[in-house]
């Protein structure tokens, strides 16, 4: 069965942080209607699809979206109308094409993925199938272990703590459900952690808490003791896993850890504090632990640490097949952080899936620090069947939409659900 686009339209929202993005509107001829929103990053790489922002000082400091939303409207609504919705691969390669520039700059990586995500959403329902299935077929069954931003740095915190994320993994869980209890009554633990020592506990953009700490370190102590605290055996049933965002204190070819007071260190200084702390605390996966131009460096913190625990990269593969494949040729990880807004289309995140797969390296679906109430991320990181999602600590609602999703999945599946961490200390 298949049904053709009727209309297609755009309106700017708010994300998170307060900043505008596109809402995009799908309608069948069925009837059919379905939405998607559009996450937008703090922390980016260079090589990124374009997010088309108006530049008007007046609106948003520039931030607004009303061009992005006119290409929608006026440019990438009258070309698709008529055509086939189920043909998700079709309409996406008309979209670039449409677009006709390598990064999307001209109608905009956020125009065109708030699309791409509202056909299948439409397509989702016309057909009766939850989105997950529709996406990944009858196979697609396995539930996310979360990667869950506890604890903020970076760009993603105004405080003393360069690294960006501090994250747990409930790899003990034996279910979603079980899992997200974890992490929340350990996140709760921390708090009360942070209070006693007299830090800060407000939160950072995803929700983890952001005190000004003497060392990067000291967050790792803390997690641990929030662990133990909770009842769980750091490791067994609780790990660890970082995203320094290096790109972001990276200068001139050094490390500068300055907010934390740890002076500059070079590529291979960075590669022997992670290792020194793989030793000391349960860490299962480092993500961007160098820049995203730093390919050599890169190779050899991959040589050095990559039999002992996953390493991600972010802004060095922006969900890049080209870059991808770069990668995987010079050995300079072992997985991929996958995010939908990096690229601009569902088609070609799933390519960058495929290729992690044929290449036997994990993959991690993530969110972006100004997201939305929308949680087409989680049914999103089901279909693909990485076992691995990042979207942020059980806190904000933006978050929680995705881990409530997850419950929701988790219990449609019943007993043909499937959860297992990929990654084990």
């Amino acid at each position: 069965m298949t049904y053709k686009i009727a209309s297609v339209r755009a309106i700017e929202i708010l994300d998170s942080r307060g900043n505008p993005t596109i809402r995009a509107f799908v309608a069948l001829e069925n009837g059919s209607i379905a939405s998607a929103s559009v996450p937008s990053g703090a922390s980016t790489g260079k090589n990124e699809a374009c997010e088309l922002r108006d530049g008007d000082a007046k609106r948003y400091g520039g931030k607004g979206v009303l061009k992005a939303v006119s290409n929608v409207n006026d440019i990438i609504q009258p070309e698709i109308i008529g055509m086939e919705s189920n043909r998700q691969s079709e309409i996406d390669k008309f979209l670039i094409k449409l677009d006709g520039t390598e990064n999307k700059t001209r109608l905009g990586a956020n125009a065109i993925l708030g699309v791409s995500m509202a056909v299948a959403r439409a397509v989702s329902a016309a057909s009766g199938l939850p989105l997950y299935s529709y996406l990944g077929g009858p196979g697609a069954v396995q539930i996310p272990v979360p990667m869950m931003n506890i604890l903020n740095g970076g760009k993603h915190a105004e405080n003393s703590v360069d690294f960006q994320e501090f994250m747990i993994m409930p790899v003990g869980a034996l279910n979603f459900t079980e899992a997200l209890r974890y992490c929340a009554e350990v996140f709760q633990k921390l708090k009360k952690i942070l209070k006693q020592k007299g830090f800060a506990t407000g939160v950072g953009d995803e929700g983890g808490f952001a005190p000004n700490l003497e060392n990067d370190e000291q967050a790792c102590e803390f997690i641990v003791q929030a662990i133990e605290t909770a009842g769980y055996k750091p490791g067994v049933d609780i790990a660890i896993a970082l995203d320094p965002a290096a790109s972001s204190f990276y200068e001139n070819g050094t490390y500068n850890l300055a907010s934390s007071g740890q002076g500059k260190k070079t590529s291979a200084e960075m590669t022997a504090l992670y290792k020194s702390w793989i030793g000391k605390y349960p860490i299962v996966s480092i993500e961007d632990g160098l820049a995203e131009n730093d390919w050599a460096g890169f190779r050899e913190h991959t040589a050095a640490l990559g039999q002992k625990i996953q390493i991600v990269g972010d802004d060095i593969f922006v969900t890049n097949t080209r870059l991808i494949a770069r990668g995987i040729r010079e050995k300079s990880s072992n997985a991929v952080l996958i995010k939908l807004n990096q690229i601009g289309t569902i088609t070609e995140t799933i390519e960058a899936v495929q290729m992690c797969r044929k290449a036997g390296w994990g993959f991690v679906i993530s969110h972006r620090s100004g997201e939305t109430e929308d949680s087409f991320l989680a049914d999103f990181a089901v279909a693909m069947g990485g076992g691995q999602l990042k979207c942020g600590a059980p806190c904000r609602s933006e978050r929680m939409a995705k881990y409530n999703r997850l419950l929701e999945i988790e219990s449609e599946l019943g007993s043909a659900a499937v959860f297992k961490s990929p990654v084990q200390y």
